[in-house]
């Protein structure tokens, strides 16, 4: 298996790349200032805006398989043209494309959002994440499309480090209470992503983690986790704020899971596992019981969110 993945020096190419090089993927990855640490993997610049760069990659790599987890953010030129452009070079070149796209196409109006949900975006992040997926359906519908939502690692995502510049008091800041998301870790959306890639199956996926938790939440488990006083953790309400954005969107992944080997796990699982083994190396550590899980599908009562984004 021969793969491209577009974005590959960020937090989930990095993953992405590091289990493809470990599977014995031919991998190849693009950045954009500078290459990533991953070794046995080739890396490529790549300028999305560029007409005609990606053209020239895929000529030179000649991929089985091209990822594309890019993010430009509101910048629509990467996020929305250069999503499109990428879908015309893979889809000239007959290549397998799984494109990875986000829960900020959403509002928010109906809360629980499956596979046949219709984008409707509310931010211009949100808003050129509906128009590449929409575009890459178009003209390649034998893609993937895979929706995603907050991120988490073992500590290097945006939100974990933004959870221990609060704790430390080195950043200003709240995180939401009234902010719902269904987090995944980094781990398990690589390896879907992997599955769909090697697999024919087009359309519309969902892949984010079983629990909703709001914002804070989510920051307090991390703080748990990592050995944080998550009482110095300030909370806000996103509502009494000017803030762009949806305030619960929970992504529906049921469809999807029933599909894919790699099981989605929840945040409350993932994070309260690492803390749990933590905990078990310190006797004197007082035991910590979760909250009774929230699910990301209908019918359920979640919880959170994170500020400063």
């Amino acid at each position: 298996m021969k793969v491209l993945v577009i974005g590959g020096s960020g937090f989930l190419g990095t993953e992405l790349v590091r289990q493809a090089t470990a599977a014995g993927w031919e991998t190849a990855a693009t950045y954009h200032s500078r290459p990533g640490s991953v070794p046995g993997a080739s890396w490529y610049p790549l300028d999305l805006r560029a007409p005609g760069h990606i053209d020239e990659l895929l000529a030179t790599v000649a991929p089985d398989a091209v990822i594309n987890v890019t993010s430009g953010e509101s910048d629509w030129a990467v996020t929305a043209d250069g999503s499109i452009r990428v879908a015309m070079a893979a889809t000239r070149r007959g290549c397998r494309l799984v494109h990875v796209s986000s829960d900020a196409v959403f509002s928010g109006s109906r809360i629980h959002y499956d596979e046949s949900c219709l984008p409707d975006p509310v931010t211009p992040y949100g808003a050129a994440k509906a128009a590449a997926e929409t575009a890459v359906r178009l003209l390649a519908p034998a893609a993937a499309v895979a929706r995603t939502s907050l991120i988490i690692g073992d500590g290097g995502s945006v939100h974990e480090r933004l959870v221990h510049a609060l704790a430390a008091g080195t950043r200003d800041g709240v995180l939401f209470t009234d902010d719902f998301r269904c987090p995944v870790h980094v781990a398990d959306l690589a390896s879907a992503l992997r599955e769909l890639a090697l697999s024919d199956r087009p359309g519309m996926c969902h892949l984010a983690g079983a629990d909703a938790l709001s914002r804070h939440e989510l920051g307090a488990l991390i703080a748990r986790r990592d050995g944080l006083d998550a009482t110095r953790l300030p909370a806000g309400r996103r509502a009494d704020t000017r803030m762009p954005g949806a305030l619960d969107v929970r992504l529906d992944s049921r469809a999807t899971q029933r599909h894919v080997r790699t099981r989605l796990r929840g945040a409350r699982e993932f994070l309260h596992v690492r803390y749990s083994a933590r905990r078990n190396e310190d006797p004197n550590e007082m035991p910590w019981t979760p909250p009774p899980a929230d699910s990301c599908g209908p019918g359920s009562s979640a919880s959170q969110a994170m500020a400063g984004e």
